[in-house]
């Protein structure tokens, strides 16, 4: 029998992983495991050093940490009371490698995601993080469209 101990939400703080938690839950619930929520937000950094007049970089990615913090505990409080078994962890950086990164460093069992369903030429200019994760996850990954879920 396959055995899910740790599962990876990488959350977006939209109203649609919210959606998809319920799913999270209901999986984690059945099989008594672990959820791991994870916030990535992009490294202002690696931008360089562009010119920017008021605020400086380090100070937005600074307010960008604050305020996913804040984003994250509501999202705990809300939508996680009875979930005695969860952990959440916000880091900067590129989406997909975070992802990656935690899914090895967490010894994660399986990966729920969301997808955001871009097509054509915003897929081209924005990329996929699901897609990127689902071909380099070294476990299962489950991605959910939360526009088609009731």
């Amino acid at each position: 029998m396959v055995k899910i101990n740790k599962i990876l939400f990488p959350c977006d703080l939209t109203e649609n992983s919210t959606k998809i938690l319920q799913y999270v839950l209901s999986i984690s619930d059945k099989y008594n495991s672990i959820i791991y929520l994870l916030h990535v937000v992009q490294d202002l950094k690696k931008w360089g050093s562009l010119y920017v007049p008021h605020p400086s970089t380090d100070l937005l990615q600074k307010e960008a940490l604050q305020g996913a913090e804040k984003a994250l505990q509501r999202v705990c409080d809300e939508q996680l009371q009875g979930c005695p078994n969860f952990q959440r962890k916000i880091v900067a950086g590129d989406t997909a490698t975070e992802i990656l990164k935690t899914i090895d460093s967490e010894n994660i069992d399986l990966v729920v995601m969301g997808t955001h369903g871009r097509k054509g030429l915003e897929h081209t200019i924005f990329g996929s993080v699901a897609e990127k994760v689902l071909k380099k996850s070294p476990v299962p990954v489950l991605i959910m469209n939360p526009y088609k879920l009731k």
